[in-house]
């Protein structure tokens, strides 16, 4: 089973011929806005080889697609690393310990982001002191000296300003200018105007050297609470890391569970077909088959559900849940990366680079974002120097608010800012370099990927998987939920109710039974399962059986004991082999299915010899799930290769109209009739198990399977239902909605700052009110921005409580 998810490359293969395509998974550092996403997804494109590149600020993932064989992961690594951005290929499990790495980073990196945050505070604090007077406090003299202010500010560049303004330069050189570009520009740019005014007094010029050390000050504050916040965010995922077991104990004798005859050894070098033991207590290393011993195994990591299931000899075991009371032995089924477990993280950390469309505008924005920022900063400065300076030529004199540090002698005495003569050009600076600071795209980088990022990991908690924001958009739109009938919406264990025979050859009931269960021997079919099941139950014994055919579908054939060929099957099937279905026959199938019964057709010698009906009983949360879907505003339909009375039987239960029932539609088809709705303006999700929903799954603008189902059918779904519970999708729907909801929020947030924080600091207020926006005001504006997208989208984990609590 790969539960990866699907990624349609970004542009055509090279030439007609299908070529093998494999995904490379790169850790990247050093991103610190969606400018930086957009630079690295470029470089990652310039290979001709690399198919597509989707990169994640949050997680600071790279996962590209490219031709298998054709590109070096390593190359890749070494050329962003080379443009700035540290990277290392993602390994597979046991060629590198990832799980232990990623959270020991984050904490090495709150760690440094403390101490930087930490000193910028003790330097901002000093700074603030030197105003205390100012506003009639008691303050030390020597804070009062322009000096002072002047180490200060040069020791918040040196110090904690050190790091941005480096990577701000090296963005700039490599003409991918990014957040720290800016912040560079406008810090540098108000440190240098006040150290020309304190080095040349006779200009006349403002001293601010308290705006470089609060707008950095500001801006370290900004990006630690936000990678607090981030780290809050990736709780979830780190945590689903953390659940993979690290050792197996391996034993030479699955009969003997107890003692010391076990091996330690790395739970990734387990091989399939090893026997282990699990203590009460342990992690199961691998998912197995329980081969000896009794158990209850908590599977809450993979279904959400604290309830214990016990466990015997047979049945299967997960990767990473949890033995509780008993030893057993297990056989290894799935190892490594092919686990349960490991195929979910996997798939959610694929899925947190998926984004939705509406984000990809927003990434396309965003690069081109700090270009138009640098320009609009130039024309405020062109505007206001050379025009706004000279048409409002009182506003220089206008007092302000907020206090500076100036001098007009030599002594460079402090001063309030009551009717300052500040320069043209000071103004100019100030108001071009607030238009740097507070116009960031770090809060549209973070709108998508945060609220994705809280999202999944809340749906991977509660045994939901979603797979990625194009799905969380596309299920925001949906107006028809489609169900599979048989093992969906039903139990899917059907057993036999009524045997009839319909020929004097086949005398009784029994033998008709015993030459049903030959024909099905060879079939995997629920109906089979279940045929065969109430043959042993008769305890009838087996007839040999060969020439198997099966078509999905319609039926099953077979040459039983001294019959040319036994056909079991629908009404279709036998007419297919030319075989005479009277009307008595006709009547009592068309009484079974009026009770919502399944007949089966069986005919040997080519003659009709017989019904059995089959029952399906409805799931017991299937009316709940319906009634809610309809609350929400979706349309319910069914969608089954049985007949028509069966599923109005159904549905009549369900409540379900007869217009939205889709009956006697063959697997080929199921694909076709999602299509037909769709071409009525539906946006259709479907819900299935089975092989046969495969390509409905794969048609329908959403496809949901169940866990309990098959493994190509989770594959070609875009949300895997962990457990065996149908209102799951209900939660999976409602989680999606929420999630899409917050990006659409934090998109709105981001583009909404932008448009009037803009304006604001180029001056617009100036003429009118007077009011000005200092660099260090723009500063905490632009910090304030990034975190409280990142705080609404950590609000999605109040959608996990009220769906655990009501659970």
């Amino acid at each position: 089973m790969q539960l990866v998810p699907k990624i349609e490359p970004s542009q055509p293969l090279p030439n007609s011929e299908p070529q093998a395509i494999e995904t490379i998974t790169l850790d990247v550092q050093g991103m610190k806005c969606a400018g930086c996403v957009k630079v690295v997804e470029n470089q990652l494109t310039q290979n001709q080889s690399v198919l597509s590149a989707c990169v994640n600020l949050v997680t600071e993932v790279a996962v590209v697609e490219c031709v298998a064989g054709a590109v070096d992961a390593v190359e890749l690594a070494e050329n962003l690393t080379a443009a700035g951005f540290p990277t290392q290929p993602r390994y597979a499990q046991g060629e590198t310990d990832n799980s232990v790495v990623e959270p020991s980073r984050h904490q090495q990196e709150m760690q440094s982001a403390l101490k930087q945050l930490i000193v910028a505070s003790i330097l901002l604090v000093l700074s603030s002191l030197g105003h205390f007077s100012e506003w009639g406090l008691p303050a030390p003299p020597m804070l009062h000296n322009i000096w002072l202010h002047f180490g200060l500010a040069t020791a918040t560049l040196i110090g904690p300003g050190r790091p941005i303004l480096l990577n701000g330069w090296q963005g700039l050189r490599r003409n991918a200018p990014n957040m720290n570009t800016l912040v560079g520009l406008g810090t540098l740019t108000a440190y240098t105007a006040s150290l020309v005014a304190l080095l040349f007094p006779q200009l006349g010029w403002d001293c601010f050297f308290d705006e470089p050390v609060m707008l950095l000050g500001f801006i370290l504050l900004g990006r630690t609470l936000e990678q607090q916040a981030r780290g809050r965010a990736a709780s979830a995922f780190r945590e689903l890391l953390a659940m993979q077991p690290q050792v197996a104990r391996l034993i030479a004798d699955p009969t003997t569970t107890t003692g010391y005859n076990s091996v330690e050894i790395p739970a990734d070098r387990v091989r399939i077909g090893e026997w282990l033991q699990v203590l009460p207590g342990d992690k199961i290393p691998v998912d197995g088959e329980v081969v000896s011993g009794r158990t209850t195994v908590n599977e809450s990591m993979l279904t959400g559900e604290a309830m214990p299931v016990s466990k015997q000899s047979g049945d299967q075991v997960a990767a990473g849940t949890i033995n509780q009371t008993g030893t057993i032995a297990l056989r290894a089924t799935r190892t490594g990366k092919n686990t349960t477990l490991a195929q979910i993280v996997a798939l959610v950390e694929a899925a947190q680079t998926r984004k939705a469309p509406v984000q990809k505008l927003a990434d396309t924005v965003a690069g081109y974002f700090t270009y138009g920022v640098l320009t609009s900063a130039i024309l405020t400065f062109v505007f206001w120097y050379f025009v706004g300076t000279h048409i409002w030529s009182d506003i220089a004199t206008q007092p302000h608010h907020l206090a500076y540090l100036g001098h007009n002698s030599l002594h460079h005495q402090v001063h309030t800012t009551h009717a300052i003569v500040q320069s043209p050009l000071l103004l100019s600076l100030k108001l071009a370099i607030a238009v740097m600071v507070v116009a960031c795209p770090c809060a549209l980088g973070l709108a998508t990927p945060t609220a994705i990022l809280v999202g999944t990991g809340v749906g991977a908690e509660r045994g939901l998987l979603i797979k990625g924001g194009e799905v969380l958009e596309r299920v925001h739109r949906l107006t028809t939920v489609v169900f599979d009938k048989t093992g969906t919406l039903t139990t899917g264990v059907p057993h036999v109710s009524d045997c009839i025979s319909l020929e004097q050859s086949i005398s009784s009931t029994q033998r008709l039974l015993q030459l049903a269960a030959a024909a099905e021997s060879g079939n995997a079919h629920p109906l089979a399962t279940a045929i065969q099941q109430a043959a042993q139950q008769h305890n009838l014994s087996p007839l040999a059986a060969q020439d198997f055919c099966m078509e999905p579908g319609l039926g099953v054939s077979a040459q039983v004991a001294g019959h040319t060929k036994v056909l079991l099957g629908n009404q279709e099937w036998l007419v297919q082999h030319s075989v005479v279905i009277d009307e008595t026959a006709q009547q009592l199938s068309h009484s079974l299915t009026t009770e919502g019964k399944t007949v089966v057709y069986v005919a040997a010698d080519n003659k009709l010899v017989g019904l059995i009906a089959l029952t399906d009983t409805l799931r017991v949360d299937a009316k709940a799930t319906v009634n809610n879907l309809r609350q929400i505003g979706l349309q319910v339909a069914i969608l089954t290769g049985d007949r028509q009375e069966v599923a109005e039987a159904i549905a009549l239960q369900l409540g379900i109209e007869t217009q939205h029932i889709f009956a006697n539609i063959r697997p080929d088809g199921k694909a076709a009739a999602i299509s037909k709705l769709q071409s009525q303006h539906h946006l259709v999700a479907m819900v299935g198990d089975g092989i046969n929903d495969t390509p409905a799954l794969s048609q329908a603008d959403v496809g949901i399977a169940l866990k309990t189902g098959t493994d190509v059918a989770m594959e070609a779904a875009e949300i895997v239902l962990m457990r065996d519970c149908l209102t799951d999708v209900v939660v999976a729907i409602e989680l999606s909605r929420a999630t899409f909801n917050k990006i659409r929020q934090n998109l709105f947030w981001a583009f909404a700052y932008n448009t009037l924080g803009i304006p604001i600091a180029a001056g617009a207020l100036l003429p009118s009110f007077g009011f000005v926006l200092s660099p260090a005001a723009a500063g905490a504006l632009m910090a304030f921005s990034s975190i409280s997208v990142v705080t609404n989208s950590l609000l999605l984990r109040r959608f996990y409580k009220g769906v655990r609590n009501e659970g």
